[in-house]
């Protein structure tokens, strides 16, 4: 598991499997956010595999896939709601991170200046510098 604190309750992750249940544990998260589609991935990493073992390991997990066709306003809303309304450290994971990187960074667009957001994802090593102008546009709207 490379998990990369984004925010002390917002980390993200490139795709886990279920062995990595116990580092997830042992790391203090109390939640598992899926952002990859089951379609992008074998059936022993698709989401009901990686839900059965979270749940085993008492954890909570919420899934949301994303892609750039979904990532709309609302599934923004929705990803922002499932880690703030979580007691403890969410990890959110897709791909590379880089998915659940750019929903945090838009859900937070308009209560965080986009320097502050892009370098807390650039100090996670997720270089959005691409998404200043969304950012800006949505800090204004």
């Amino acid at each position: 598991m490379d998990a990369r604190v984004i925010t002390p309750r917002y980390a993200v992750s490139p795709q886990i499997s279920v062995e990595d249940m116990p580092a997830i544990v042992a790391a203090g998260f109390t939640t598992v956010i899926c952002n990859r589609p089951d379609s992008e991935v074998p059936p022993s990493h698709q989401a009901a595999a990686i839900r059965a073992a979270a749940e085993a390991a008492g954890l909570i997990f919420q899934e949301l896939p994303l892609t750039h066709q979904t990532m709309t306003p609302e599934n923004v809303a929705k990803q922002r709601s499932m880690y703030e309304t979580n007691d403890g450290p969410v990890l959110a994971y897709c791909a590379s991170g880089t998915r659940c990187s750019i929903v945090w960074s838009l859900g937070v667009a308009k209560d965080m200046s986009p320097d502050e957001i892009l370098s807390k994802t650039s100090a996670a090593g997720y270089q959005l510098d691409t998404l200043r102008p969304t950012l800006e546009s949505l800090a204004t709207s």
